[in-house]
């Protein structure tokens, strides 16, 4: 068995960035990763997928986006190099091909098995990811088995489908891209819609992800937050990056042919049901976005910076027609294919380990999860960004500081 002081599990953005601090305080450390650096990125993302967030918010720790387009947004392939880059540059000691099968507590610290030998460290970070594992409800059991089924994370492209209808089921960003490029297939798209956080890609002439950048919105703590509950559980933003900067939501998927409907909540006699209660949800996100760019313009006028920028201005509310329907046919003759994109939760299987809830939800205070054990890249992990790679290097900085405490009073 190998001792080591940390074990980092994990080498994507979140593992790096924790890497690098580590490193800075002297701290010795490994990274262990099941496949090669930035993994997930590069075999659990569709073909033709883009960042949410522009180039220039790709910001890890000593290190950024050094390209000719900032405002643009990166593709898959780009996203590994960009990681792969960092771990060179930072000399991040990465173990690739090195599965972890199970972690246990003893009286100096943890033991990580792993498919290529055990591991013994005083303090463990868990950097594994929050997508890791697709949650699919139970009502998928409910369909027809001549069914093609799959989610976001198998799905490559609309010519791994078979012929026919197509029903998303989810309206964040992977349910709204994954609808978009399925319906310019050619192939008849229904995208059942639940809560979703809608949004403009840009607005006043500047990214939306600028704004909530400069606003503060993406550093709001978690220790400031009535309903933390709440904020973790929200759905992603509804984003899509391209290259023309477009701005896709429910309206722009109707212009273009694809069916809106309610959530789906039900299959019976061979058809899916959606939720009648679709004109209410749509309302609310629609007021909940208004409701920033009110937020946005008071931050533009208390700064006095109106005249540097567009003229404010409101979106058309979400139109969802005069009567959504309520079922429609599964089977060959009418939906032949469902995409789960019905969220992401981390697969955290091999942590053997009484920190869960009775839900099997890790339980954590700012990524603290027990004495030596952090976990980090989580929903509002410590901060409204800690999910995207921006987020990444002021979390594991927090993080850093507490592991060396740690450390020191043992040693004490």
């Amino acid at each position: 068995m190998k001792s080591i002081t940390t074990v980092i599990i994990g080498a994507g953005q979140c593992g790096l960035a924790m890497s690098r601090h580590l490193r800075d305080r002297s701290i010795d450390h490994v990274l262990l990763e099941r496949g090669s650096i930035a993994n997930s990125w590069s075999t659990e993302r569709w073909d033709s997928l883009r960042l949410l967030t522009p180039n220039w918010q790709s910001r890890l720790p000593g290190w950024c986006y050094g390209g000719d387009d900032p405002d643009g947004y990166m593709t898959m392939p780009e996203v590994v190099r960009y990681l792969a880059g960092y771990a060179d540059d930072i000399g991040a000691p990465v173990e690739e091909a090195t599965e972890v099968v199970g972690v246990r507590r003893d009286e100096a610290g943890y033991v990580v098995a792993t498919s290529r030998g055990s591991w013994h460290c005083r303090t463990l970070v868990l950097a594994s990811g929050a997508c890791s594992r697709p949650v699919v409800p139970r009502i998928a059991e409910e369909l027809p088995r001549s069914l093609h089924t799959t989610t976001p994370s198998r799905y490559r492209s609309p010519a791994c489908l078979p012929s026919g209808r197509v029903l998303v089921v989810g309206a964040s960003a992977s349910g709204m891209q994954v609808a978009r490029e399925i319906q310019a297939s050619g192939r008849q798209v229904i995208l059942a819609v639940g809560g979703h956080v809608r949004l403009p890609r840009s607005y006043r002439g500047r990214d939306i992800m600028w704004w909530l950048d400069a606003i503060g919105a993406m550093d709001e703590r978690y220790d400031q937050l009535d309903d933390l509950d709440r904020a973790r559980g929200l759905p992603s933003m509804q984003l899509i990056g391209t290259p023309e900067r477009v701005t896709v939501d429910l309206n722009a998927l109707r212009r273009s042919g694809v069916e809106i409907v309610g959530r789906l909540v039900g299959v019976r006699d061979g058809q899916a049901q959606f939720s009648g209660a679709l004109p209410n949800i749509c309302a609310l996100a629609d007021l909940k976005m208004n409701r920033l760019l009110d937020r946005i313009d008071a931050w533009v006028t208390s700064m006095g910076i109106g005249g540097d920028i567009g003229p404010p201005c409101r979106y058309e509310p979400t139109d969802v027609g005069p009567r959504p329907r309520l079922h429609a046919e599964l089977g060959p003759s009418g939906i032949r294919s469902v995409i789960w994109a019905t969220g992401y939760a981390p697969n955290l299987s091999w942590l053997d380990l009484p920190v869960f809830d009775r839900k099997g939800r890790l339980i954590h205070d700012g990524g603290v999860v027990a004495p030596g054990l952090y976990v980090i890249g989580q929903p509002f992990m410590r901060r409204r960004k800690s999910t995207l790679i921006d987020g990444a290097a002021d979390d594991a900085a927090d993080l850093a500081a507490h592991l060396h405490s740690h450390i020191a009073q043992a040693a004490a």
